[in-house]
């Protein structure tokens, strides 16, 4: 049987729109042209929309501009919205019109539709309508990026920041637990002296603190709302304190401390704040990109790698090798990071490429993998910590084992012998297959007890002031 459908209205006539659907003949129009990618805005993004809405209604009531009983229903139906209740009703593709222009009005045609249902009407009947009552003191141009600021604002601080915090306690209690183990370091992926393994995790849950810091601060970068601004940053058909009201009605419903921008031209025809907070992300992603690979290599094996550290067994890692087990959960970590990573560059080449004079056409391709990445990394450092940080394991003797063959023992031979003759006994025990203390011992090169207190790894893991001389390279 055909679908039922009702005929609507917009400025540029009738359109036919499926009998269910709270959206009108606007993003009917949008629905035909952008058939692009199935891409759609998410939870966080039309959350935020709804939160502009209901706020504007509120403020709207306020000034005598909305009766009252509009008003009432349009902040019902807008709390629908927030609330999630609604999103099957936000149907448009993210290749859309570049201001997101389609996707206000589908906000705007949804919240009326729903509240001449509050009031008793028939959707399409206009008694509530998008532009007139909704969309008052609005334009697409001020709250598509308003929306970005409030949705990624919050995607960071109540997603990112949390699950930041989840890995780095994962990571610093190994760092904790693994003070004590002293493990050969690598630069260059050669060896080099002596390590820690907490002190190498101690890195990466600084990494991971400092993750959260940026986090932060990419909420700071997005504090100044263009709401306000309407069409081009001037104003029109706003009150002059409407950009101010809206941005404290939005922090306090958020949480987040938001103003109203400080210059509504640069906040609407730019989107640099948007950039900045993209950085912090990828920053992010960069920093766990590090973390992953050095754990899968510390685990590599199980035999024949380094295998200084044991990572949770999770699943099997061969269809046709048997008992192997892979790194998965760092595999994952690392395409996690790669699609942030490169979630980034769409942001930054759209806001570079994108915007001309007193518009930015780009904001539905900034947004949408901005807020995508940010879920991505949220989640997977998530299961990351749960799955592979919490599980990981060391091998203690394998740690020594290594430690000992190691030629960068020598190097705290040099302050007593000097670098040349140290040198000397590094390439006497590589090319004789002797460890470094061997060599030494066979040479007689110092008296043993002064060869043991020089050659313990423990303390070359911190500096002293009884060794000083020239350090590693």
């Amino acid at each position: 049987m055909p679908e039922p459908t009702r005929v609507e209205k917009d400025s540029m006539g009738p359109m036919t729109v499926p009998a269910h659907a709270l959206w009108g003949a606007s993003t009917q129009r949008a629905v035909e042209n952008f058939p692009v990618s199935g891409y759609r805005f998410g939870r966080r993004f039309i959350r935020a929309l709804g939160l502009i809405k209901q706020s504007a209604a509120e403020i709207n009531l306020e000034m005598g501009l909305l009766p009252e009983r509009t008003a009432r229903a349009i902040i019902a139906a807008a709390q629908e919205v927030i609330d999630g209740r609604l999103d099957d009703h936000f149907v448009l593709d993210i290749f859309q019109t570049g201001s997101g222009t389609s996707t206000n009005m589908n906000a705007n045609e949804v919240i009326a539709n729903r509240a001449i249902q509050v009031l008793g009407g028939a959707p399409g009947s206009r008694e509530v309508h998008p532009n007139d009552h909704v969309n008052v003191q609005q334009s697409s141009n001020d709250v598509i990026p308003t929306a970005i600021h409030v949705a990624v604002a919050e995607a960071l601080v109540a997603d990112l920041v949390p699950a930041a915090n989840r890995l780095h306690a994962e990571l610093a209690k190994k760092a904790a637990a693994f003070d004590a183990i002293v493990k050969i370091g690598r630069t260059h992926l050669q060896d080099a002296t002596p390590i820690r393994l907490g002190q190498e995790f101690s890195g990466y849950a600084a990494q991971i603190a400092l993750a959260e810091q940026r986090a932060r601060q990419a909420v700071r970068a997005l504090r100044e709302l263009p709401i306000g601004g309407t069409a081009v940053g001037t104003g029109i058909n706003a009150h002059p304190e409407f950009g101010r009201r809206m941005a404290e009605r939005l922090a306090k419903k958020t949480g987040i401390e938001f103003a109203e921008a400080g210059d509504h031209f640069e906040a609407q025809h730019a989107k640099d704040a948007v950039v900045e907070a993209s950085g912090h992300v990828r920053t992010i992603a960069v920093s766990l990109t590090k973390i992953a690979n050095d754990l899968r290599w510390l685990a590599s094996g199980p035999r024949c790698g380094i295998g200084e550290i044991r990572l949770p067994a999770t699943q099997p890692g061969s269809s046709i090798m048997p008992g192997k087990v892979n790194p998965v959960m760092c595999e994952m970590v690392l395409q996690a990071a790669a699609w942030a990573i490169g979630a980034d560059a769409t942001v930054a080449f759209a806001a570079a490429t994108l915007g001309t004079f007193d518009l930015h056409a780009g904001m539905p391709v900034m947004a949408h993998p901005l807020l995508e990445a940010i879920r991505i990394l949220s989640r997977a450092m998530t299961i990351f910590a749960e799955r592979c940080v919490a599980g990981i394991e060391a091998d203690e003797k394998r740690c020594a084992e290594l430690v000992e063959q190691s030629l960068a023992m020598c190097t705290s031979l040099a302050p007593v012998i000097g670098y040349d003759r140290a040198a000397e006994i590094a390439k006497k025990a590589h090319a004789t297959g002797r460890t470094v203390r061997q060599v030494c011992l066979d040479d007689k090169v110092l008296p043993p007890d002064q060869l043991a207190r020089l050659l313990d790894p423990g303390a070359m893991t911190r500096p002293s002031a009884d060794r000083v001389g020239s350090g590693g390279g």
